[in-house]
């Protein structure tokens, strides 16, 4: 099995090494767009552009998946790619509404995400099937993806978007930037178990087996 991964930076890094802790006998092709990175500040068709071509050496390797290792990538790009590459099978990442709603006993969430995935009409979609009747905050973490690319993601100042989270009621926390896996455990040992934090990168895998097949 040949697996691409994609990401807009170094996010989808993270992503490519849980893949192979849990399909190790997959060979893991992870690519980025490093040069244009963070997409989230960028409008829907850019996103569309920059990702459709950032992948074109993962369909020369004929993977026979190809993750979009991206919340706005996804969010904005995924259906044009499946319309233009029918014959490919592409696996995205999405914010974790559902799975947060069916989560939290405070009926009170907080979804870390970028302008672009926020402002996209699939987070919207989600929130209006999976989140009625949720507290859902977004704070402003714009800032979050570039800084973690340029190698500061242990002075990131988290604590002041994650502390009035929980003192706000919040119990589950969606990670919904590839980046943000990289201050997964930072912000757990600020959490404790105040709240649960919610990443897609074992649901990924669990997709790619029952989307082409346990082959290993």
């Amino acid at each position: 099995m040949k697996i691409g991964v994609f990401d807009s930076g170094i996010g989808g890094q993270a992503v490519a090494r849980r893949i192979g802790d849990l399909l190790p006998d997959a060979e893991i092709i992870s690519i980025n767009d490093h040069e244009h990175v963070p997409y989230g500040l960028r409008s829907a068709q850019e996103v569309i552009e920059l990702t459709t071509a950032a992948i074109q050496p993962l369909l020369e390797a004929q993977c026979d998946a190809i993750v979009i290792a991206c919340n706005t990538a996804t969010t904005l790009a995924i259906r044009h790619l499946r319309y233009t590459y029918p014959a490919i099978n592409f696996v995205g990442i999405e914010p974790m509404v559902k799975p947060a709603a069916a989560l939290t006993k405070t009926q009170h969430i907080a979804v870390l995400a970028t302008p672009g995935t926020l402002a996209s009409p699939r987070y919207q979609e989600l929130k209006d099937t999976w989140a009625k009747g949720i507290a859902i905050d977004e704070p402003d973490c714009s800032s979050w993806a570039q800084l973690i690319e340029s190698g500061q993601a242990d002075t990131l100042p988290i604590e002041e978007i994650i502390l009035p989270l929980l003192d706000s009621g919040v119990d589950v926390i969606v990670l919904a930037c590839t980046h943000y896996h990289w201050i997964k455990d930072r912000i757990a040992s600020l959490v404790g178990t105040r709240a649960a934090i919610l990443e897609p990168s074992d649901a990924i895998s669990n997709r790619i087996q029952t989307i082409i097949g346990n082959t290993l």
